[in-house]
């Protein structure tokens, strides 16, 4: 088995927010999730993770990680105050809440975020707002990275 891991760092543009990711395939094996929401249009993001990669968020300033509900409101986009990215997105599941969740915090990173992209493939479109709030979440366990960290 390989166990090679792909590092990458990044984070928003004041550096208020830094990411460092562990992943378990090189950079070019993902295909980044564009969300067709207004929100995430809006800010251009596209998504990317690794259910069995790793995810360390380090914020310089607490107060600065902006926490931002829309749509369902069940997940967590994280945005810089400073400078405005949006740097990923996170969900805590709770105990009990779903009852197909186990508890846990799973994440994803906004690509764009990331300071060395040029081996990304093209991001495809993806239309989360067409599935109900537990299809969601059941995607989001498989899909996102499941070992996080803020820090």
């Amino acid at each position: 088995m390989d166990t090679t891991a792909y590092v990458y760092a990044g984070g928003c543009h004041c550096s208020n927010i830094k990411l460092a990711v562990e992943l378990t395939k090189a950079l070019n094996a993902y295909k980044p999730r564009a969300c067709d929401c207004d929100f995430c249009k809006t800010h251009g993001a596209s998504y990317l993770s690794d259910p069995q990669g790793k995810l360390v968020i380090t914020t310089k300033d607490k107060d600065a990680l902006s926490r931002y509900r829309q749509g369902d409101a069940i997940a967590d986009f994280l945005i810089c105050k400073i400078c405005g990215v949006v740097a990923g997105v996170s969900f805590q599941s709770e105990a009990g809440l779903y009852a197909t969740i186990e508890a846990g915090l799973y994440a994803t990173i906004n690509v764009k975020a990331l300071s060395d992209r040029a081996d990304c493939l093209p991001e495809t479109s993806v239309s989360p707002k067409l599935l109900s709030t537990e299809d969601k979440i059941e995607r989001w366990k498989k899909a996102w990275f499941s070992d996080v960290k803020f820090e």
